[in-house]
């Protein structure tokens, strides 16, 4: 059989870019260094390639931009690369590769809405490995190579299209020492076997690193609490969460999480970090690491972005204004890099117009009334767009 020049062509420019966005990530600085106008110049450069990619391989995609008048080569910078509206991974395959051939397949929650999940289609996990890989480390892990961790999470092999189900066993893979292990299986959080942990971890001085859901760490604190049970872990503990309470019956604030967190871990305020995350891109922001009352603003990496709009003009709005959070994420190389989420938030104003590399944002929360509403007309207009477009 004669091979496709064409095919062999695509599969040269993409391992060719592909190393590039991993070069990028895995160098990454910190972000607002001397160097933040080159990596601003870099990010443009790659995500305007990125996005030809991505225009040329994903149909969907290339029908919505060519109604938009979007194309490659038209496109004075990467913030005009439209953005996917987050349902849209649930109307249609938003991939670069025929979805049959995806090494991994994540499928979003269903907690809105059990019958309709998003996908996201990775060709390949090299990209986001690297991404969560140099991101937990400059943001979680700087000071250990590795550490016990205690994940509330159950384990990947039983979760297979759980993108943080994946998230946390590769963390166990790059970051894990000896003891790491989960603690969800199908009854639910293995309490027994968690508080013997961290008896273990507090009698020998070993410090921990506790990763979950913030609901999974509802359910420990309330048994801990109910069987009168507080631990002080070692110095150098520390504990991650994500995600909030969209579809629980009970809700606790942040504030009063990492208060409780201190009160039965033993593991003090600063060492308590929040990650934001979603299915359908694949980069994590995770908090500054600021104390203090208030809302703590997530950083943004240097291979990623984000923008604050209008939810009904879909226009950049001014620092410190809330609006919808647009993502622009260069390890999301198998779907789409610009995605517009169902989330609110607000860019952290800092004094200097000129000032260069990822802004930091702050999370409000899931979009509501005419937010919500700036969202279904997105929806409504990309699914027009592609469903009316021809190739």
């Amino acid at each position: 059989m004669t091979a496709d020049p064409g095919a062999a062509a695509t599969g040269l420019l993409r391992d060719e870019l592909d190393l590039r966005l991993q070069a990028l990530i895995e160098r990454a600085p910190e972000p607002g260094g001397p160097d933040a106008r080159a990596q601003d110049a870099e990010f443009g450069r790659l995500a305007l390639e990125l996005f030809a990619f991505q225009y040329e391989h994903n149909v969907s995609y290339r029908r919505f931009c060519r109604v938009r008048g979007a194309e490659p080569g038209r496109l004075g910078d990467w913030t005009q690369i439209p953005p996917v509206p987050l349902t849209a991974f649930k109307e249609l395959p938003l991939a670069v590769q025929p979805p049959a051939e995806a090494a991994a397949v994540f499928l979003t929650s269903g907690s809105t809405d059990p019958a309709r999940r998003g996908r996201n289609h990775h060709p390949h996990l090299h990209l986001y490995d690297a991404s969560l890989r140099a991101n937990f480390a400059a943001s979680f892990l700087p000071d250990l190579d590795r550490i016990r961790l205690l994940v509330l999470n159950p384990p990947p092999a039983t979760q297979p299209h759980s993108s943080i189900a994946y998230f946390f066993g590769r963390l166990v893979d790059f970051f894990g020492a000896p003891g790491s292990d989960f603690f969800v299986d199908d009854h639910g959080v293995q309490v027994s076997a968690l508080t013997a942990a961290l008896r273990e971890a507090e009698t020998a001085q070993v410090p921990v690193a506790l990763l979950g859901t913030s609901f999974a760490y509802v359910h420990v604190l309330d048994a801990l609490a109910q069987e009168g049970l507080a631990f002080q872990l070692p110095e150098g503990s520390r504990l991650l969460d994500t995600g909030g309470f969209k579809g629980r019956s009970r809700e606790v604030s942040p504030e009063g999480l990492r208060a409780a967190f201190g009160e039965r871990l033993g593991i003090p305020d600063a060492r308590c970090t929040n990650y934001y995350g979603m299915t359908e891109i694949s980069t994590q922001y995770y908090e500054s690491g600021l104390g203090g009352a208030g809302p703590r603003p997530k950083t943004v990496p240097p291979w990623a972005r984000v923008r604050i709009v209008d939810p009904v003009t879909r226009l950049p709005v001014p620092d410190g204004q809330p609006g919808l959070v647009v993502h622009y994420d260069l390890a999301n190389r198998g779907s789409c890099l610009a995605v517009l989420s169902e989330d609110t938030g607000y860019l952290v104003p800092d004094g200097d117009p000129t000032s260069a590399g990822p802004r930091p944002f702050v999370l409000l929360g899931r979009a509501s009334g005419s937010e919500a509403r700036g969202c279904s007309i997105a929806v409504d207009e990309f699914l027009t767009a592609v469903r009316g477009a021809h190739r």
